[in-house]
């Protein structure tokens, strides 16, 4: 006899005709605590408060618009029957790397018009960026995509998952691999690694490069087992091609700066420098 679990509603809150979906509310909740996270690290580096906030007013509707035309691309063949349809972002359907490309470009635009070393404000926001995915792939989560082959119910219980996991993973009477939560826990590890690279004073640009490396290794690796892939004709998966881009990218850029002195001053050197001058101020008082 199949089983029959209801999967949990995909509506945050209703307010008359209006609905707020928990996939948008996710991915809101995601950026928030990442531009607080983000603005506390600005004052830190001695910018100023508002430039993530500045920033963000281009960068989220920008890698909003750009994440769903990549999305639409690659899926071109199931919106040009109705194409309003392209609209619906609460339906799911925003490419992280379409969002990427756009939230970086923003950022090298307001970096140049504001002054402002383009790595010294990638660094910053990585982290940010990484929370963000790894809370956002929880929309996915409510909305019932973003997962792996079938699987039994007994190993999903094997994880150690609760039951509301488990029975949101059973879709049209399948139960199928977790592939958002690997990647949202992969994304969150990332978290704790960049925070902690800071504290080692790699030159700048090379904390955001560090991101995309580990990102793109997590990516690659869980897109394999995930059945919603996004493809490049019938046999190439498009998160894998652009996850190995930007490894081998970021690795190159890395060692490229590296050789050729383009990477002098670290992450933390502006600080290191305050906190001497402030010791010698001591001194002289003294």
């Amino acid at each position: 006899m199949e089983e029959t679990i209801q999967p949990l509603s995909r509506v945050f809150l209703e307010i008359g005709p209006l609905k707020i979906y928990w996939y948008g509310a996710l991915i809101g909740i995601g950026v928030a605590i990442g531009y607080i996270m983000a603005t506390r690290e600005t004052i830190k580096r001695g910018l100023p408060k508002d430039t993530f906030a500045d920033l963000l007013l281009w960068a989220l509707p920008i890698s909003i618009i750009c994440a769903r035309l990549y999305y639409v691309a690659f899926r071109f063949e199931h919106y040009v029957d109705d194409p309003i349809r392209v609209l619906y972002i609460w339906e799911g359907g925003l490419a992280i790397h379409g969002g990427l490309i756009g939230g970086v470009a923003t950022a090298i635009v307001y970096a140049k018009k504001q002054n402002i070393p383009i790595f010294k404000l990638l660094d910053i926001g990585a982290p940010s960026i990484l929370l963000a995915q790894a809370i956002g792939r929880w929309g996915n989560f409510m909305n019932q995509e973003v997962y792996g082959g079938p699987v039994t119910r007994e190993f999903l219980e094997n994880l150690l998952l609760p039951n509301f996991i488990i029975n949101q993973m059973y879709i049209n009477g399948t139960y199928y691999q977790p592939t958002f939560l690997y990647e949202s826990i992969w994304n969150m590890i990332g978290v704790v690694i960049l925070l902690y690279l800071r504290r080692l004073n790699l030159k700048q640009g090379e904390i955001f490069y560090s991101y995309l490396i580990w990102y793109s290794i997590g990516r690659f690796v869980i897109e394999g087992m995930r059945l919603d892939n996004l493809m490049i004709g019938d046999t190439l998966r498009t998160a894998q091609v652009a996850s190995i881009i930007l490894i081998i990218g970021a690795v190159i850029t890395w060692i490229y700066r590296r050789k050729a002195g383009l990477a002098n001053q670290g992450y933390l050197d502006e600080i290191v420098k305050q906190q001497r001058n402030n010791k010698a101020k001591k001194r002289k008082k003294k």
